[in-house]
């Protein structure tokens, strides 16, 4: 039998008990009634309360459980409390570290910005070197040229003297030369030279045995394809206008590479500009 159960049981026998009692007639003996009459009463009003209490006892029981349920959600506000935890900002301290790496990433760029400086020039070559030529023996062959073919009209002079000299058996004594005699917008005159120890015989039309420029000029170095040797020598200008120094109405191309066997874009010249 349930508690619940028990406690009405008590309670309806505590009720008819104080029924009991009500009905005592007012006129009977008052030493009887005295007596009893005050302790039944007591002990049914003392037992009425106490049964009643456990009666809605039994009521919160169920309600209790959600009184518990109840507690609960103040629970669960606490678990976003550990998630608010300020520590998370010790993330950000994270990338306050990689910050210095991004300062020093702009240092290389400016490590690199000398190398432009030298257009068609490695580091190892001298831009403007001083240097005296001395007058050589050559076989050479007069010509003319617009700009826009201006290559490939040089190279056919120079195949066109190696070519008589293979016939004479004579080998060249350096390298090939351009001398640029004159120039204009249209184009320019040149003399196509190559070195040589000894006197051909027979010279062909246009031909002549003279002597390659000499005196003091300045050195410089161009490497690649010929159709950019107006960066060359736009450096030249600029190197002659900084340095105050004055060139003659002639300059010097010197072929280090073969241009009948070299590729365009591998050739190497070096540019000779002679000093007033």
């Amino acid at each position: 039998m349930s508690n619940t159960r028990v406690a009405v049981l008590v309670a309806m026998a505590l009720v008819v008990a104080a029924a009991v009692w009500t009905k005592v007639p007012i006129g009977s003996n008052p030493g009887s009634v005295t007596g009893p009459v005050p302790s039944p009463p007591s002990s049914p009003t003392a037992a009425v309360p106490p049964a009643a209490t456990p009666a809605p006892t039994p009521t919160p029981a169920p309600s209790a459980a959600p009184t518990v349920s109840a507690d609960a959600p103040p629970a669960a506000p606490a678990a976003p409390a550990p998630a608010a935890s300020t520590a998370t900002p010790a993330a950000p301290s994270a990338p306050a570290a990689e910050a210095p790496t991004a300062i020093q990433t702009p240092a290389a760029p400016a490590a690199e910005a000398p190398t432009p400086a030298a257009p068609n020039v490695q580091a190892t070559d001298q831009f403007g070197e001083q240097q005296i030529l001395t007058a050589r023996k050559v076989v050479i062959l007069k010509g003319s040229a617009t700009w826009d073919n201006a290559f490939e009209t040089l190279v056919g002079s120079l195949k066109t003297l190696s070519g008589f000299l293979d016939k004479q058996g004579i080998k060249p004594a350096g390298s090939s030369l351009i001398v640029y005699t004159s120039t204009d917008d249209a184009g320019f005159t040149y003399q196509a030279e190559i070195p040589v120890d000894q006197d051909p015989k027979n010279l062909a039309r246009g031909m002549s045995i003279g002597t390659s420029p000499e005196g003091p000029t300045l050195k410089f170095v161009h490497r690649g394809s010929y159709d950019n040797m107006d960066n060359t020598y736009e450096a030249i200008t600029n190197h002659l206008d900084e340095k105050k120094q004055e060139a003659k109405d002639t300059f010097i191309e010197e072929y280090v590479t073969d241009p009948l066997t070299t590729t365009e874009d591998k050739l190497v010249i070096n540019v000779f500009v002679p000093l007033k």
